[in-house]
Order: C-alpha cells, then structure tokens, then sequence
C-alpha cells in the first residue's frame, strides 16, 4: 500500500537525503523548477533528470540524462512524469537501488506502484513533496 499517513510520509521525508527528480526543468514556470527550489531550501540533495537537457544545471546542480548515471544512494526519486510514464521511471528507480518513489499531484500508476512495493521500495502517489514538507513542517527552511 502506498504511504498514507501523516506519520508514514514525515518518516520517509526526515530518513531522506538525497531525491532524484525525473522530469526537473529549467524553466521557472514550471511546478519542478519551484519544488526542486523547496526541496533544497528544506536541505535535500537534488539531483535534477532530463534527457533534453543533460548536462545543464538546475538551482546549482548537473543535470543527469538518467538514473542509472547518476552513480550514488537515491533516497528518493520524485516523478514529475504523466501517469503512463510514470511506470517506466519506478522500474528505473527500481534498478537503481532507489529507497522510495515519489509520483506528484495527478500522478497515479497502480502497477509500478506495486512493482515498487515487491521490490521493497516505499511508495508515494498522487502528492507533492514540498507541500507535505510545509504542511507536516519537516526539515529546516535555510
């Protein structure tokens, strides 16, 4: 089942360190652009994902052209992806050795979700990260 509960999401946002955004941009209108911000603001590690733009830099960081390159412990990979390509991004957290996938607001895929959960990964659907973080006021604003 995928996390819930205020406690369960909490846990999994304070044991993290490092998140992975598949689908960051390096645009300002876009909500990754503003969420990868918060996420850093709060003291996380981001490392941004686009293979359109790999090798590029969001908020300070090399963009990677996927998670396979990426070659360090992923906490947790945040999918800005639609639903249908949402699958394809958890099987790559998967074989990744990521600990938790998160998928964002309007993101639903109940398959890889259950992909993720067989494969002991723990699982967010349908959330933002940076909302939950203000909300349950999780981690530090520097």
């Amino acid at each position: 089942m995928p996390l819930t509960t205020d406690e369960d999401i909490r846990a999994l946002l304070e044991g993290a360190r490092t998140i992975a955004m598949v689908g960051a941009s390096d645009r300002p209108e876009r909500p990754s652009y503003e969420v990868m911000e918060v996420l850093q603001a709060h003291g996380y590690r981001v490392i941004p994902v686009n293979p359109q733009i790999a090798g590029e830099h969001i908020h300070g960081e090399y963009i990677f052209h996927d998670l396979a390159q990426i070659g360090m412990p992923i906490d947790i990979v945040d999918i800005f992806r639609n639903s249908a390509a949402a699958g394809d991004a958890v099987d790559v957290a998967i074989a990744a050795g990521a600990k938790a996938v998160w998928m964002q607001l309007g993101v639903v895929n109940e398959a890889a979700a259950a992909r993720a959960e067989a494969a002991g990964l723990k699982v967010v659907m349908d959330r933002c990260p940076a909302i939950e973080l203000r909300r349950l006021s999780v981690g530090k604003v520097e």
